[in-house]
C-alpha cells in the first residue's frame, strides 16, 4: 500500500529501509527515503509503520536470545 504518495513509497519500502539497515527513527529512516518531504501527510502512518518494524525486530531478538 502506498504511505506516502507524493513519492511513491509504499509500506513495503519502509519496512524493507527499517529491516536492512536497522532505522531506528523517522530521521533515520528520510536520511534513506524520501518519505514525507512534500505534503508531510504521510508522517503519521510512517512512524506507525516503523514503530510496528521496530517491535517486530525486538521480539525476534527476544526469541533468539531464550
Amino acid at each position: 500500500m502506498y504511505v506516502c504518495l507524493c513519492e511513491a513509497i509504499t509500506d513495503k519500502q519502509i519496512r524493507n529501509v527499517a529491516r536492512k539497515y536497522h532505522v531506528t527513527s523517522l530521521k533515520g529512516l528520510r536520511q534513506i527515503l524520501p518519505v514525507g518531504r512534500e505534503c508531510g501527510k504521510c508522517i503519521r502512518q510512517t512512524r506507525e509503520i516503523l514503530q510496528e518494524e521496530l517491535r517486530h525486530l525486538e521480539e525476534q531478538c527476544i526469541e533468539h536470545v531464550a
